[in-house]
């Protein structure tokens, strides 16, 4: 996609005077930020503080609590406007990435790390309902698309950053201390991170105040409620044991880990519009099925490539593979589509998707945790055999989703 294509299908997805402009610039910072932080946070883990397959469960156990708090948080501030949640989710990441700066042990990395996962988890509901709320009528999916390119922009930047920098400081410059490039990464982060908290500020009048419930369930949702709760046990997964299966069983280091990672968000730059397009012309229904039956395949693919692939074909496999896995996390962008069309007002809308972002960090929670007990007690393979059985289940719950007329 060329800069004059996304300039036209932004014009077309989000008309003027919305501030479009401050909101996609402080997306696409927040993209740069998110895409070193997830480039170096697994290497880091295993390399600095030497976490094992159950510790990094553990960890994510804790880095997903605020995601279950996520409603309770929201409720706290449930007469502040979206643009408002924003900035203190920008402000509270910026403060738990600088900290990592501090010489630490694995207990206060991982509180530390909760502290950027409750900034990053507060933004999440209030971006999506935003990006729907200021889109055209009957672009929802197209804007969606547009701010998910967006941030994959920001994480190729961001994941070239790092492989950038470990590439300099190592081979260039003779850097051997490792913890130190791990810090200037850190440094660059909060940069971002409070770059992209100025871009908000710049609508100085975007939103009063809002009119959310405190805690909201519907019963009209229950569809939605049960979608989050699978896809909430087979996202854990990949998010904790996708990148360490790489890691651990194919020997990525952090230079490509962050290649990769780089590659996968280029890849969904142009392939998030497209879903989101493809999400308003075929429905959100069709799009949730045909992502769930293809993940069943992903989910084996991670857990037995190594037995039924030659080890350097198998390399190959899990590679093409993590990048099927990513251009498939943008089909998320469909429940936020079907939540949209059977809400009745904005509140309603960040309400809900707050509701079910906590709904699948209750279980994603349990599943780090069980899934490094998994992988240390059966293997690898069963592991992902349980991510397969959650894509079955996501599948059925999406077959229940009615018909759009």
């Amino acid at each position: 996609m060329t800069a004059s294509d996304f300039r036209s299908r932004l014009a077309a997805a989000f008309p003027p005077g919305r501030s479009a402009g401050a909101f996609f610039l402080s997306v696409a910072l927040w993209g740069v930020a998110f895409g070193c932080f997830q480039a170096v946070m697994n290497n880091f883990l295993s390399e600095i503080h030497r976490f094992s397959e159950l510790e990094r469960g553990w960890l994510e156990f804790f880095r997903e609590m605020p995601g279950l708090l996520l409603i309770f948080m929201l409720a706290a501030l449930h007469k502040v406007g979206n643009w408002k949640v924003m900035r203190l989710g920008a402000l509270i990441a910026c403060v738990g990435v600088s900290a990592l700066l501090i010489p630490a042990d694995k207990i206060t990395v991982v509180l530390l790390i909760m502290i950027w996962s409750a900034g990053e988890h507060l933004m999440m509901p209030v971006r999506q309902a935003l990006t729907m709320e200021i889109a055209a009528p009957g672009k929802g999916g197209m804007a969606l698309g547009l701010v998910t390119g967006t941030i994959n922009v920001g994480t190729v930047a961001g994941s070239l950053i790092v492989a950038g920098i470990f590439f300099a400081a190592v081979n260039l410059l003779g850097v051997r201390n490792r913890l130190f490039v791990y810090d200037l990464v850190w440094a660059v982060i909060a940069l971002l991170t409070a770059a992209g908290l100025a871009a908000m500020m710049i609508p100085k009048n975007a939103d009063g105040p809002a009119k959310r419930p405190r805690l909201y369930f519907n019963w009209k949702y229950r569809i939605f409620y049960a979608l989050e709760l699978f896809y909430g046990a087979r996202k854990q997964i990949f998010l904790t044991f996708a990148p360490y299966v790489l890691i651990k069983v194919y020997g990525f280091d952090t230079a490509v880990m962050a290649a990769l990672f780089g590659l996968a968000a280029g890849l969904n730059i142009f392939m998030a519009p497209l879903v989101g397009k493809l999400t308003d012309r075929i429905g959100y229904r069709n799009v949730m099925i045909y992502d769930t039956v293809i993940l069943f395949f992903v989910c084996l693919l991670y857990g037995y490539a190594g037995h039924w692939f030659p080890k350097h074909a198998a390399v190959w496999v899990v590679g093409v593979n993590f990048m099927l896995d990513a251009v498939l996390s943008t089909t998320s962008l469909a429940t936020n589509l079907y939540v949209k069309d059977i809400s009745d007002d904005r509140d309603e809308l960040t309400s809900t998707l707050s509701t079910g972002i906590s709904i699948n960090h209750l279980i994603s929670i349990c599943a780090a945790p069980a899934g490094g007990w998994i992988w240390l007690r059966f293997g690898v393979g069963p592991l992902f055999a349980v991510a397969a059985a959650m894509a079955v289940f996501n599948s059925l719950c999406a077959l229940a989703v009615p018909r759009k007329r």
